[in-house]
């Protein structure tokens, strides 16, 4: 897929050509950890097709998500990592079959300087997960966990584009950064209430 076809504006001619010249391209599995915690950041990511899910990660293993990456967008998280020389205060684990173009971050700094609407770019990324991130906060500090089960459902199901999720209970319950058992109990009150159907690992949003 061109660059110009998934990316949230068009890009000039001339910088198509110099992301193509800069960057390289991986591709990485379902479930594959593309980016660790306290890792140096040596390039930015810009997903061309897939999804990749960021979580944080506390010392104990414990995670929580923090939004998703689809195509046409990039991590804010790794632009100023690697602008600043830093290491990776979030973990990127790919949720699909996912491609990714990777700009090696001097390369970075130069396009910023050379191209206004590559900054343009970086400023609206910053802006939709600064709003992702305050939705998360949001999330956790008033409402409800059933609440914030089902929103993530309806998230996953967007995604997707399609209603049958599939994950463990397991799986749920790290993203939301919560107990398997308090998960299980929730999804069996929202099956009850007609909401959802589960099934073997798999997840129905009705």
């Amino acid at each position: 897929m061109e660059l110009n076809e998934i990316m949230e504006f068009k890009y000039s001619p001339l910088i198509r050509e110099k992301l193509a010249e800069f960057g390289f391209a991986k591709t990485f599995s379902e479930g594959e950890t593309i980016l660790n915690k306290n890792a140096y950041i040596k390039a930015i990511p810009i997903v061309t097709s897939g999804s990749i899910r960021v979580m944080r990660t506390d010392d104990e293993g414990r995670e929580i998500l923090l939004y998703y990456i689809k195509a046409g967008e990039s991590c804010i998280m790794s632009f100023l990592g690697g602008l600043h020389d830093d290491t990776s205060k979030v973990k990127a684990i790919a949720e699909e079959l996912t491609e990714i173009l990777f700009i090696p971050t001097d390369k970075v700094s130069l396009l910023i300087r050379e191209f206004p609407e590559w900054l343009d770019y970086i400023f609206r990324l910053y802006h939709k997960r600064f709003e992702e991130l305050l939705e998360v906060v949001n999330a956790i500090a008033f409402k409800k966990l059933d609440e914030r089960l089902l929103n993530f459902l309806k998230k996953k199901v967007e995604l997707a584009e399609s209603p049958v999720i599939f994950m463990t209970h397991e799986q749920l319950s790290k993203e939301l950064g919560t107990a398997r058992v308090v998960v299980s109990r929730l999804l069996k009150q929202m099956e009850d209430q007609g909401l959802v159907q589960l099934g073997r690992n798999k997840i129905s949003l009705l």
